[in-house]
């Protein structure tokens, strides 16, 4: 049985085997820690961006990339520290857009079949995820339609609102659902300092 640990830790500090990024399909970051993301592990956004690029990345699917390492120069000595694989939880159609309870639940079922094998076989015990894009996606879509127009304002931010879902009492607990069942796995989850543990 999985052990989920809420954690106000760095995630990119974490010494996680597997690293689960929350992004979407149009190729577009704007999360802070998701762009430090794409200059620390350039070959997982590389593959990312392609597959957003070329279509083949559907929300609620999960694009698990095993990080390449390297032999030679200044990265050998911080390779100890960082992930083997990076999963990249498709959880919405564009960086405005909220999450849905539908496209999380597809994309964690995906993540869960694919960790299944890399717990069994590769020995992975150790997963961080990052929950701020599921927190602040509406925050920003919000936030972003009150420089809009007037008369679109007020249906997009009612529509993102009736969309939206709240961190306690739907994310966290399809979160569990999904996850708590894997077999000896420890997830920390990363979550801001504004949201209480």
């Amino acid at each position: 049985m999985a052990h989920l640990q809420p954690t106000h830790a760095p995630i990119l500090n974490s010494s996680a085997q597997l690293l689960i990024l929350p992004v979407n399909n149009a190729g577009i970051l704007l999360d802070p820690i998701l762009i430090r993301s794409k200059n620390l592990y350039p070959d997982n956004y590389q593959r990312y961006y392609r597959a957003c690029r070329d279509g083949s990345l559907m929300v609620g699917s999960c694009l698990m990339h095993k990080r390449s390492r390297e032999q030679a120069g200044l990265g050998v000595s911080s390779n100890g520290n960082q992930p083997s694989y990076i999963a990249n939880l498709v959880i919405s159609d564009h960086p405005y857009h909220p999450t849905r309870a539908r496209w999380l639940t597809a994309a964690l079922v995906d993540l869960q079949q694919q960790l299944i094998p890399l717990i069994r076989y590769q020995g992975i015990r150790r997963v961080a995820l990052l929950a701020r894009p599921f927190i602040t996606s509406h925050a920003q879509n919000d936030s972003a339609q009150n420089g809009s127009a007037q008369n679109n304002a007020i249906n997009d931010t009612e529509l993102a609102k009736s969309i939206a879902l709240d961190w306690h009492s739907d994310i966290l607990p399809l979160l569990t659902h999904h996850l708590e069942d894997l077999p000896k796995l420890r997830i920390d989850i990363h979550l801001p300092k504004d949201i209480n543990i």
